[in-house]
């Protein structure tokens, strides 16, 4: 089980769902990220946090923590 916080730049991976629980896994889903859907890793910050992703067309920045909650392959 990966996550995106692994996802190494440059990557393409499909979302399988998400771990968080509550409010922050709505403002997740919010932001666009459910599953099944496609994800583009534009750049990942020298210390790993923010993550750059392009979701749906748009280009997002997400904290580390949020990152391990999405699972991809």
């Amino acid at each position: 089980m990966k996550t995106l916080r692994e996802v190494g730049c440059g990557q393409n991976v499909t979302v399988k769902k998400l771990t968080g629980t509550g409010p922050v896994k709505r403002r997740i889903m919010d932001m666009g990220i459910t599953k099944g859907v496609q994800v583009f890793v534009r750049k990942v910050a020298p210390l790993g946090d923010p993550v750059e992703v392009t979701v749906r067309g748009y280009e997002l920045s997400l904290r580390k923590a949020d990152a391990e909650m999405i699972v991809v392959e």
